[in-house]
């Protein structure tokens, strides 16, 4: 801080936040300090190379979906590519979205060229199609992380879930796909690399049916050297699918109107005997910390807009979220809620930094970022509450107050 009270920040930060000189940045008070909310840069990008996909999951979007099915094509693909090479910091790509990435023909090719531009590559797959031939394909693209969806521990339970899979030949293709990078001489553009760097990483939807076999899933994982887990919730698109969500207790408004209780607490074992009490602490709007880590921080927080996340459907649509990639309905506490698609623009028509600084898409980050948006979550009492069009905080089209990623209940890796 300079003699005026002026914060001084390190060139390094400010080149890679994108900060200018001279600028007002309010801070922000939270219960575990003072923050300084950096505007965000372009760090990730999901590209979704199809929404096409081989299994029918009971769990899926697809079985409400009525959207036009189609595989990304290589000129939107290209404008991608050009626009990723803009930024001086270029971002971190996932493959994935609502689609199988796998079944796109040139998945590889996307993988490796990508990585050229010397972007971190991601991509998550059921597993059914990876094959020994596109493991080594994948491999030598340079993949940073591959994440295969694992649902269940038993090959009854997966099948139940991930219906057209059967669990022993998904962990056959795993298992082939860990040996080939312990083992063999991958080949890539520099030439034999022994034990490539690629990682793995689980993810995996829990719910009623399956939550007991999540133990399990990660011992199984690890034996093929699995190093990053993620799970989520289960989102219900369909009525069937609403009895198994579990977080029914969880997103509710506190139990009086005044500050909710700050607890703290230490590490300690969750056995039968604390588990009750741990429970209850979680349900009652509690603000609790467990040795200093907050772990009810996430409300009202988009995991995308505050990351510097973005998305680009099939179709070169620019979406600031996976939620707003496509047009499609879910159930929150029984009630259909139908959530409108928006894009910024396309990636056809325009360059992905303009699609970035688009000001519609400045401002609408901005707002997301106050989230002052009507608590559609916890309260969901009016017609309001079942689109994203608008609310009764006077908030039009798209609005994010039933957001569930918001709420920290839905994550994507």
């Amino acid at each position: 801080m300079d003699n005026k009270g002026r914060i001084k920040i390190d060139q390094e930060l400010t080149s890679n936040y994108g900060i200018k000189s001279n600028v007002n940045i309010p801070l922000e008070e939270r219960e575990t300090g003072i923050f300084l909310p950096l505007p965000t840069r372009l760090l990730k990008l999901y590209i979704e190379p199809t929404n096409k996909c081989n299994l029918g999951c009971r769990t899926c979007i697809r079985n409400i979906w009525k959207e036009p099915m189609g595989m990304m094509s290589e000129s939107v693909f290209q404008h991608v590519l050009d626009g990723l090479v803009k930024f001086s910091h270029t971002p971190t790509v996932f493959f994935g979205g609502f689609g199988e990435p796998l079944y796109h023909p040139k998945i590889a090719e996307m993988v490796s060229r990508v990585k050229a531009l010397g972007s971190q590559v991601e991509l998550i797959t059921n597993g059914t199609l990876l094959t020994d031939e596109l493991s080594r394909n994948l491999i030598k693209a340079g993949l940073d992380i591959l994440w295969v969806s694992i649902d269940g521990a038993s090959p009854d339970s997966f099948s139940d879930i991930r219906l057209g899979a059967t669990l022993p030949k998904i962990l056959e293709n795993v298992a082939n796909f860990s040996n080939i990078l312990k083992n063999d001489m991958v080949i890539n553009q520099c030439g034999a690399i022994p034990n490539a760097k690629t990682e793995l990483g689980i993810a995996f939807v829990a719910m009623k049916r399956n939550i007991s076999d999540l133990p399990a899933v990660i011992k199984l994982a690890q034996k093929f050297g699995a190093y990053h887990f993620l799970v989520t919730n289960v989102l219900p698109y369909t009525k069937e699918m609403c009895d198994e969500i579990l977080y029914k207790n969880t997103l509710h408004e506190p139990p009086y109107p005044e500050p909710k209780p700050r607890v703290s607490i230490p590490l300690m074992d969750v056995t039968e005997s604390t588990s009750n009490s741990l429970n209850w602490l979680m349900n009652y709007g509690s603000s609790v910390k467990i040795a200093d880590m907050n772990l009810t921080n996430a409300r009202n927080r988009c995991p995308f807009i505050e990351n510097g996340v973005e998305a680009i459907g099939w179709d070169g649509g620019f979406s600031p979220c996976l939620s707003l990639m496509h047009d499609h309905s879910s159930y929150y506490k029984g009630r259909e809620r139908y959530s409108r698609r928006w894009v910024v623009g396309n990636i056809k028509d325009q360059s992905l930094k303009d699609l970035w600084n688009n000001p519609e898409h400045i401002a609408f980050r901005e707002r997301v970022r106050k989230f002052d948006f009507a608590p559609c979550v916890y309260c969901g009492g009016c017609e309001l509450a079942d689109t994203n069009e608008s609310d009764c905080h006077g908030y039009e089209f798209p609005t994010c107050g039933g957001c569930l990623w918001a709420q920290g209940v839905i994550q994507c890796p």
